[in-house]
């Protein structure tokens, strides 16, 4: 699959506010700064699409980007950030769910992790809700370019081993800078759909 048009659509902070077009979608979840923006951008094909900022927790709302006119990329907001008040945070974890859990379109999940770092316990429960509500869902580890090539495989062990993947589900490997992962990611979406 190649995404020639790409469209952001909306903030929205509301269940019953989202498109409802029928068009499937796939969410992006992850914790704050692990690459979601960067990641929209690279697939994309177009920089600035999904705004990214150096500043974790930027993202408070559900994020709709629709592709090719035939899906949508929902970018929901980070989690693990610690410079938000808790009911802010539950807040934010409350619009999560009740999408993940209720949004009848909703094709599968994109669950980033940074490479570079062993899961967080927000990843883990993340990984492991994911899987008691049976949404179907891809691991992708981002900013792969931060690490060298012959380092790479004890950082994937260790995300595997912490999320608890099964031996044959290894962790797709990202990276926004160098393109690495686009071609596969894409590739896998195609199938989704």
């Amino acid at each position: 699959m190649k995404i020639t048009n790409a469209e952001f659509c909306g903030v929205f902070v509301e269940q019953k506010l989202l498109p409802a077009d029928g068009l499937p979608e796939i969410a992006i979840v992850g914790r704050s700064n692990v690459g979601k923006s960067s990641l929209i951008n690279k697939l994309a094909n177009r920089k600035g699409l999904a705004k990214s900022s150096s500043t974790p927790g930027k993202t408070r709302t559900i994020n709709y980007y629709k592709m090719n006119q035939q899906w949508y990329l929902v970018d929901l907001p980070g989690y693990g950030y610690a410079r938000v008040s808790k009911t802010e945070r539950a807040r934010w974890g409350k619009l999560i769910e009740q999408y993940l859990l209720q949004r009848k379109t909703l094709r599968g999940v994109i669950l980033l992790v940074d490479i570079r770092h062993a899961p967080s316990e927000n990843d883990v429960l993340m990984k492991e809700w994911l899987s008691h509500n049976q949404i179907p869902h891809l691991v992708v580890a981002t900013k792969s370019d931060k690490i060298s090539r012959g380092a790479r495989q004890k950082h994937l062990n260790i995300i595997k081993k912490e999320l608890n993947l099964p031996a044959d589900d290894i962790p797709l490997c990202f990276s926004s800078q160098t393109g690495e992962g686009t071609e596969a990611l894409l590739t896998l979406l195609s199938e989704i759909f």
